[in-house]
């Protein structure tokens, strides 16, 4: 892979300044795997001043060295470079953020503070002016046209897919607590695993997420569940007890057994239904890991077997108060509440009518009918069904695909009863839905008909004739054309 031009650019200008730049962090991981950087990210021994000095449109705004630096194109920001001067931190009172910052001027000690190896790189052009000293040089590598620093084995751990933390695990985690979670973030993100001594630390300081912010730990939640593994990631959450501690409502599901086609207990089977989730929108799948969060609750035995009556609406409550609990947005929050509150709609196909299928889609949201079929097949698949999508949850998708369109119509047409009593001077009457059933059968056989002048004009000459027989032929033609039309959507969903 090749550099950006204007992050060579940036680069450039800070060394011809006579500093050092090196780019560091998830950026040169994110290189090393060969995945393009969402986020360029720079390490510097200039200070703030002296950068801002040399970029007059940066933003310093913070007590963490980080310059912002966007890169335009006019008036369009195209690019946000952040550019950090070396660093150490002292103290974490709060277990969140350094009590103290202190600038460096050696790279090893900024590489030093970092939370994992494969996130602990720096690397540079190999033409470049910067030289390396004594102390990094036995650290370094060349990969293709760049050197790597790599003091903490970042480079074997992303071979070897491991997250590891840099130094004493302990340490790193009680810093910042939320390290803990970006580790089963990453491990998520990249298809990695945790090294044991590394997921051992997180088990046993666990209970320091609190310290956390609530929003964080929403970030950081949302980054896994939209990931590829996202059921990895939170059965990693559960694995080291981290979860019971930011959604302890969902880990009490475990031990909770169900009966009839349900063979696991009701964690389990909300796991599972994520894993099975076939939405890509972390929303979707959020409600497809809550759906059933209201069922502990909700158990009462009777006949020696458990039942769950109302746990979708004790749960989309329980939900709702999580969410607003973790500062979701209220509209991610009304939309999870909606697909827990409606996941358990009842369809048989030949036993629900039209009208119950208006009564859902008026219900749930005409929005959410994919959601809650995916949800659905997220909440079967959960369950150990095999096949996710029967023929009645087909014939539900035909059903509210049905009752959303109109059939063939005369309101399609450009002309109207109300047009047609002015136009030829008439009081209502059945001749009125004469004329239009006939202007909308000859519109169906030639659609470029549909214009108003047309239209006008053809209504003026059929005012004069006995339309009986061209009514019944009308009538003929829509019928046909409303069965070819259902014959067709059914198709589509092979019901």
């Amino acid at each position: 892979m090749e550099l950006p031009n204007f992050l060579k650019n940036v680069i450039n200008q800070v060394e011809e300044a006579g500093h050092e730049i090196f780019i560091v962090g998830g950026s040169v991981r994110d290189f090393l795997m060969n995945v393009e950087p969402k986020d360029w990210d720079l390490t510097t021994n200039a200070e703030p001043e002296e950068i801002m000095a040399i970029f007059p449109d940066a933003r310093y705004e913070n007590a963490f060295g980080t310059v912002i630096l966007p890169i335009k194109n006019g008036d369009l920001t195209e690019h946000v470079v952040e550019i950090t001067t070396y660093r150490s931190e002292q103290g974490y009172s709060d277990r969140r953020r350094p009590d103290q910052v202190v600038f460096e001027k050696e790279l090893e000690k900024d590489l030093a503070r970092r939370d994992f190896t494969i996130n602990a790189l720096a690397m540079k052009c190999a033409d470049s002016k910067i030289q390396i000293t004594e102390e990094i040089a036995p650290y370094q590598s060349r990969v293709d046209n760049f050197i790597i620093i790599d003091l903490f084995g970042g480079q074997k751990d992303i071979r070897k897919k491991i997250i590891r933390a840099v130094g004493e695990p302990i340490d790193r985690f009680k810093e910042d607590s939320l390290r803990m979670m970006r580790a089963i973030r990453f491990l998520a993100q990249l298809d990695f695993e945790i090294e044991p001594k590394t997921e051992r630390a997180i088990v046993k300081m666990s209970g320091a997420i609190k310290f956390v912010a609530q929003e964080r730990m929403k970030d950081e939640l949302t980054k896994i569940l939209k990931s590829d593994r996202p059921y990895d990631g939170i059965k990693a959450l559960h694995k080291t007890n981290i979860l019971q501690y930011i959604i302890p409502e969902l880990a009490s599901g475990e031990g909770v057994n169900q009966a009839h086609h349900h063979v696991h207990d009701v964690l389990k089977h909300n796991l599972l239904s994520l894993k099975h989730c076939p939405s890509k929108e972390w929303q979707v799948r959020l409600a497809a890991l809550f759906h059933d969060i209201g069922k502990p609750k909700s158990m009462k035995i009777i006949d020696s077997q458990p039942t769950f009556y109302n746990h979708e609406y004790i749960g989309s409550k329980m939900v709702d108060k999580i969410m607003k609990r973790l500062k979701f947005s209220n509209d991610d929050t009304a939309r999870v509440v909606n697909l827990v509150r409606n996941h358990m709609f009842y369809y048989n196909a030949g036993e629900v009518t039209e009208h119950s299928v208006r009564k859902l889609v008026a219900k749930a949201g005409k929005e959410n009918l994919k959601d809650l079929i995916d949800l659905r097949i997220a909440d079967r698949l959960g369950s150990d069904v095999k096949k996710g999508k029967p023929y009645k949850l087909r014939h539900l998708e035909y059903m509210m695909e049905k009752v959303q369109h109109d059939p063939v119509s005369v309101k399609e047409l450009k002309i109207n009863g109300l047009d047609l009593m002015e136009l030829l001077k008439i009081q209502p009457s059945p001749k009125i839905g004469q004329i239009l059933d006939v202007l909308l059968s000859e519109v169906l056989e030639e659609p470029e008909r549909n214009n108003l002048e047309y239209l006008q004009q053809r209504s003026i000459e059929l005012d004069k004739m006995d339309l009986e027989e061209f009514r019944l032929k009308a009538k003929a033609l829509i019928e046909e054309k409303r069965v070819m039309d259902d014959r067709e959507l059914k198709k589509d969903f092979k019901v």
